[in-house]
């Protein structure tokens, strides 16, 4: 990208779109001076710049959670910046995936598949560590990895009668089933859906 054709506003400022570049979520919004996007297209993680605190920063500073940039593009009128990023952690300060986890309306009836699979993960991880009373996900992980493998056999085996049934709804709720223990497996292991994401976009990119 020539930043000769970026088009900073009166304060030097561009907006810059965030999008996790594997699932195609926009992550947050920020502003940009010169030298954050110089900074960023230098050192290939994404910096900002703070306009309460006035301050370059860079994503995950403190948190950790810092932001890989594989591409960085401008817009079609120069007035705006997207980072195609990596993410390593949350985007959002609260801990949400997504900076944009609130809705305004009930148009959407629920998130992307790629914030829910990273929502119900994160829980499983939770449930992992804190072990409370009566939980399943709790239980299958004291039981072992061949107790959950067990599971996800008999839980492919549900998606192919759901199929074999034609019921939508059916084989809609077994592979979620099915996705769920594929989950727990990957989180036994210490695999997260964005190894998935990685894995799948390279062998299906464009």
């Amino acid at each position: 990208m020539n930043l000769e054709e970026v088009k900073f506003d009166e304060r030097g400022l561009v907006p810059v779109v965030v999008q996790d570049a594997e699932s195609g979520q926009v992550l947050t919004l920020a502003y940009a001076n010169r030298e954050a996007l110089e900074r960023t297209l230098e050192t290939g993680y994404s910096h900002f710049y703070s306009r309460s605190r006035q301050a370059l920063w860079k994503k995950g500073e403190t948190s950790g959670h810092v932001q890989e940039v594989l591409e960085v593009r401008l817009d079609c009128d120069g007035d705006a910046v997207l980072y195609r990023v990596r993410p390593r952690g949350p985007a959002c300060h609260t801990g949400e995936v997504t900076c944009f986890h609130r809705a305004l309306s009930d148009q959407a009836p629920h998130p992307p598949l790629g914030e829910v699979l990273e929502r119900v993960y994160r829980q499983i991880l939770e449930r992992f560590a804190q072990q409370p009373e009566g939980s399943y996900v709790a239980r299958l992980h004291r039981e072992g990895l061949d107790r959950i493998l067990k599971k996800v056999g008999e839980e492919a085996g549900e998606v192919i009668i759901a199929a074999k049934n034609a019921d939508a709804e059916e084989l809609a709720w077994e592979a979620a089933d099915l996705v769920f223990h594929l989950l727990l497996v990957l989180a036994e292991a210490g695999l997260a859906p964005e190894d998935l994401a990685r894995v799948l976009w390279a062998r299906h990119k464009p």
